[in-house]
């Protein structure tokens, strides 16, 4: 069964920064795009990053330019969210999934991607 198991979230002050890591396993990872997500309580989920399978193509919501950066390693099956002076309104679980073979689907709806991990938690202290 394809797994994914986020970690790397806690907690922080504003202007810190914070590595998400998410291991995934029981699939050909490096043929799938791969993504970030989040969701805040009391709002729906939102795309954070997106990365092509072979990460020639990212792409980022406009909230995580300039600060975030998604990375990948399909030697070891792992996918990476570097977060940068993170701010209170970064407070969220962030969940990584998989998405289609090859490229990010256009807009990377949380829709578009399966294979769900249970989310790490990002707390950030004004």
């Amino acid at each position: 069964a394809q797994v994914v198991v986020e970690c790397g979230g806690g907690s922080v002050q504003t202007g810190e920064s914070l590595r998400l890591s998410c291991a995934a396993s029981g699939y050909t990872y490096s043929m799938t795009s791969m993504a970030w997500f989040r969701q805040a309580p009391g709002k729906e989920r939102e795309g954070v990053a997106c990365i092509s399978s072979g990460a020639t193509i990212i792409e980022y919501a406009d909230f995580a330019k300039g600060r975030f950066t998604i990375s990948r390693d399909n030697i070891k099956n792992m996918l990476y969210l570097q977060m940068n002076s993170l701010k209170p309104e970064d407070t969220a679980i962030y969940s990584c999934a998989r998405g289609p073979v090859g490229s990010c689907p256009w807009g990377f709806r949380s829709a578009d991607f399966d294979s769900w991990g249970q989310g790490t938690p990002v707390i950030v202290a004004s």
